[in-house]
């Protein structure tokens, strides 16, 4: 029998597919003033968070996942660059991006579901740069938290925006205090 909190691939894929429809229905036509707002200095906006999201749709969680399913465990996976969107998106819309980040997801869904994984697939091995041994099992738990700490990011970011405005009711907002 399954804990009840651990790993379930259909229970991950669940999140996974709404991530793109969330964040379209959170930011699509809002202006600069909610989308380009950051924390300081080498912090992310959400307009920076989605742009990493494309990112990761493109090098990291299915390209990892073959990895390990082609058998190269053994291999480590190349490394992430977690800032390759300060680059690649210049000059292109918020809206170009959720859409791009849209069309990616539903791609990758559809390779992950194509390959109809076991049980023993999910417990494969794969090797991070830097973390060491992972499993299939772990990429995709992590895919899927990453997903909802990115959610939860552009959240706090955009209602920092407004946090000295709340007045005394900072207090009780506690998505200030993060």
């Amino acid at each position: 029998m399954r804990e009840p909190d651990a790993f379930d691939l259909g229970e991950a894929l669940e999140i996974l597919r709404r991530t793109p429809a969330t964040l379209d229905a959170l930011l699509r036509g809002l202006g600069p003033g909610w989308h380009a707002v950051n924390e300081g200095p080498g912090t992310w906006s959400a307009d920076d968070v989605v742009g990493h999201l494309i990112v990761g749709e493109e090098t990291d969680w299915i390209p990892r996942a073959r990895h390990i399913l082609d058998g190269r465990g053994a291999t480590p996976f190349k490394p992430f660059d977690r800032f390759a969107q300060d680059k690649l998106f210049e000059g292109w819309t918020l809206t170009r991006k959720l859409d791009r980040f849209a069309e990616l997801r539903r791609e990758n869904l559809e390779v992950l579901r194509g390959w109809r994984l076991s049980e023993a697939q999910l417990d494969l091995p794969g090797l991070h740069p830097a973390l060491g041994a992972v499993t299939l099992r772990q990429l995709l738990a992590t895919w899927t938290v990453h997903d909802l700490g990115h959610i939860g990011q552009i959240s706090r970011v955009m209602a920092k925006r407004y946090g000295a405005d709340a007045g005394p009711w900072r207090e009780y907002l506690t998505v200030l205090s993060k």
